[in-house]
């Protein structure tokens, strides 16, 4: 005799899914390498439970990053948001396995869905989401990025974040290199006791990069990184660069799933990987974690150009799990408005996340 199966609906069961446009204004345009951005034009993501539970995610799409907008990303996420209508959050692995099955060209899409999960599914649970990712600590310190600006203005920028209390600066670089080399000059001048990393988001050859290096070896700055210098599918290149240099390499848009990290690291051609949730998810940057671990490979978190939500969820991440060696969470220090509070609490560039209740610990302002 066949068995019949009632749906059965629990307290975790998700009970309705808004879908909306998240944009903010800048403090200033951000020029990187790949392109410049005057405001974050992202989506935001509201998940509640049928115990009445809310849960927030971002996502924050960057076309030339990820090849996604945010057009893009608002029409995958009306469609991600009737497939999981009436699911189970708790079952949060496979819901978004099933998502990025569907939509794995719309990759901050899928990861501001499992933000959205897991914050409401903690939420339920009565437990801060750092707890639920292993509670390794409850505190995180960003650095602070200077974009590809004059070297008047950077010397500027690296005095206002040595004035509140930021301990680390990352500097735009991949456009000139002579230009590139003055930025990097004027940023030490303007805070000389502040450890200093290089990223140049895919815009040097392998041999610019290493000319960059040499030409600030002779002006006694050593940078403690040298993000992404080369185009993101020149393995080779990136390559050549680690193992002809003497400042550790970190692969960013090279690095995006736990197959392509155990590949770049196994072939040498990274010291340091720079896992973001808008890139894997958080799924998969479980995963990263866990290969970068068991092959000693250097960690490191980063961001698109994402409010406090998105990164309140990144420095849960870190914090939950331990071990990064490089922070770069200080996107929401370049926006003019939040329309979030909570998440954490903000000392200099030390993200506190310990007065956290439950989930990631964020509300919408009113």
């Amino acid at each position: 005799m066949a068995h019949i199966q009632h749906r059965r609906t629990t307290g975790t069961t998700i009970a309705a899914i808004s879908v909306e446009p998240l944009n903010i204004p800048l403090l200033e345009p951000f020029t990187i390498a790949t392109g410049s951005t005057s405001e974050a034009r992202n989506v935001l993501i509201t998940i509640t439970l049928e115990d009445g539970s809310v849960g927030y995610g971002e996502a924050a799409p960057f076309l030339p990053s990820l090849g996604e907008d945010q057009n893009t990303a608002l029409a995958a996420a009306q469609s991600c948001a009737a497939l999981l209508q009436g699911k189970d959050a708790a079952h949060w692995r496979s819901l978004a396995r099933l998502l990025r099955s569907l939509y794995f060209s719309q990759s901050s899409v899928c990861a501001g869905f499992e933000m959205a999960l897991l914050d409401a599914l903690t939420r339920s649970y009565g437990l801060p989401l750092y707890a639920f990712f292993g509670g390794a600590g409850n505190a995180v310190e960003t650095d602070i990025s200077i974009p590809l600006v004059e070297p008047e203005h950077a010397y500027e920028l690296a005095r206002a974040a040595v004035e509140r209390g930021i301990r680390t600066i990352k500097i735009k670089v991949g456009s000139d290199v002579r230009e590139d080399v003055a930025r990097v000059e004027a940023v030490r001048e303007g805070a000389p006791n502040v450890g200093l990393t290089l990223d140049a988001n895919q815009g040097y050859t392998p041999a610019e990069a290493l000319l960059c290096l040499e030409a600030l070896d002779e002006r006694d700055i050593r940078p403690l990184l040298l993000e992404q210098p080369v185009p993101k599918d020149d393995y080779e290149g990136l390559r050549y660069v680690t193992q002809h240099s003497r400042v550790p390499v970190a692969a960013d848009e090279s690095a995006y799933s736990a197959a392509n990290v155990a590949h770049l690291i196994a072939m040498g051609a990274v010291n340091v990987v720079n896992i973001k949730l808008m890139k894997s998810g958080i799924v998969e940057a479980l995963d990263i974690a866990a290969v970068c671990r068991a092959t000693h490979t250097q960690l490191m978190i980063g961001a698109m150009m994402e409010s406090r939500l998105a990164i309140s969820a990144a420095a849960h991440f870190v914090a939950g799990l331990g071990g990064f060696r490089f922070i770069d969470l200080d996107t929401p220090m370049l926006l003019a408005a939040d329309p979030f509070i909570g998440g954490y609490e903000q000392r200099g560039g030390l993200y506190d996340l310990s007065g956290v209740e439950s989930g990631l610990g964020i509300s919408r302002r009113q």
